[in-house]
């Protein structure tokens, strides 16, 4: 299926899979959902995670420690995949993580877990042949990210090879909450319309109300993680559900107050 935003702008919510366990992750997701999510990211625990601030981080070792891989965290997006057939579920991860496992073997049972995409975050669209093979094989969606500093011919590169949707970095650096939604962020976007007619997601920093607000006056979806992975962090295992449950319903309320509600057209992204 396709990857569709039904708000303006469309939520993609983060999750660090295993954090604080998997069965908690599933829970949380269909919470997410329920409440507004549009697409989930599952982030795959990996040891080394160098474009994650220390949120993420500190999750992420967590779910290492408890010994969430990779192969779980498919059979988690399968889970998730049955309790709601029409959200859009991602796979994100560092491209080592995906290399151990396989490219040809991840592609496999990503898709037979009901994946609709795949954001491998290190990976750079110069050298993505194997993987943009793989993921076209099987009918997933590569997601590439696309920072400020890229030149016009790399937004190119990356919209030309993305499917689903182009994440737009909102600063350069790692992820984690921010005061404000950086300038760089609109004329990013902007560039990115010069190539395609993808929807547009803008993510690092995107932690409250405002932002996401800020965000639906120029791009076509936010991408919250720190801000949801820290909530995580600081509430029980058994509150966590129904704490981003209402964290998300909050984030749509502010940007239906800005004129950008549900009643907007869906923005469906082709696969």
């Amino acid at each position: 299926m396709a990857i569709q935003f039904h708000h303006k702008p469309g939520l993609v919510v983060y999750l660090t899979a295993g954090d604080p366990s998997l069965a908690a992750t599933r829970a949380i997701a269909v919470a997410a959902i329920d409440a507004g999510a549009d697409v989930i990211e599952l982030g795959v625990p990996f040891t080394d995670p160098l474009a994650d601030g220390p949120v993420i981080q500190r999750a992420s070792e967590r779910a290492v420690a408890r010994g969430t891989r990779l192969v779980d965290v498919l059979k988690l997006a399968a889970e998730i995949r049955a309790a709601r057939p029409a959200v859009g579920l991602v796979i994100f991860s560092y491209l080592n993580p995906i290399l151990h496992y396989g490219m040809a073997r991840f592609a496999d049972d990503a898709k037979a877990a009901g994946v609709d995409g795949v954001l491998a975050t290190d990976m750079i669209v110069e050298e993505a042949g194997e993987y943009l093979a793989e993921m076209s094989r099987v009918g997933l969606a590569p997601i590439f990210l696309a920072a400020p500093t890229s030149p016009d011919s790399r937004l190119k590169a990356i919209a030309e090879n993305s499917r689903g949707f182009v994440y737009a970095i909102s600063r350069v650096g790692i992820t984690g909450t921010q005061q404000s939604v950086a300038g760089d962020a609109r004329s990013l976007v902007e560039r990115i319309r010069q190539f395609t007619n993808l929807p547009v997601a803008v993510g690092f920093g995107i932690s409250n109300s405002q932002h996401v607000a800020e965000v639906a006056q120029f791009a076509d979806a936010a991408v919250v993680g720190s801000a949801i992975v820290h909530l995580i962090e600081q509430t029980a295992e058994e509150a966590s559900p129904g704490a981003v449950a209402r964290f998300i319903e909050g984030l749509h309320l502010a940007a239906q107050a800005d004129g950008a509600g549900p009643e907007s057209a869906p923005l469906a992204a082709v696969q």
